[in-house]
Parts: structure tokens; sequence; C-alpha cells
């Protein structure tokens, strides 16, 4: 299943998410950091959605209350619901 996510309060625009059987297939982020998240994008592939929202979740970007890793936990978890 394909889940698109606008993240807030972050410098990406969008999240794509591919996830199949629990299981992140790929991940596309639309700008932010493009070295790190292309790093974390690849990663994440073969992980299972629990695991990464584990990880991932409250993750901040300096004074910022989130960062793009925490908005990828918030799209899996929006995904589950």
């Amino acid at each position: 299943m394909i889940i698109q996510y606008k993240p807030v309060g972050v410098c990406a625009s969008a999240i794509t998410l591919d996830v199949e059987d629990d299981k992140i297939c790929s991940v596309d982020i639309k700008g932010g950091c493009s070295g790190n998240l292309n790093g974390i994008s690849n990663l994440l592939i073969g992980m299972d959605i629990h695991d990464v929202i584990k990880r991932l979740e409250g993750i901040r970007c300096g004074m910022k209350s989130t960062s793009c890793p925490d908005q990828i936990a918030r799209a899996l978890k929006a995904y589950q619901k």
C-alpha cells in the first residue's frame, strides 16, 4: 500500500512510503537534508513498521518539536489506524 503523508514542522514537503505486510518496501522524501534522508530511507527498507515507529518516534531536529524521522513515524502510525 502506498502511503502519502504531508509532514508538518520540518523541511521535507512530502513523504511517500510503500508498505506491504507491515514491511517497508520503499521510502521517498521530498525536500529536507537529502544525504541524511536518503540514508535513513535505505536503512528502513525491509524493516517492520512497528520497529520503525519505536526507533524514530520522538526524535527532534534542533529546537523543533519534531523531525523528518519523527514525521515518518507519524505517517506510519496514521497508516495503522
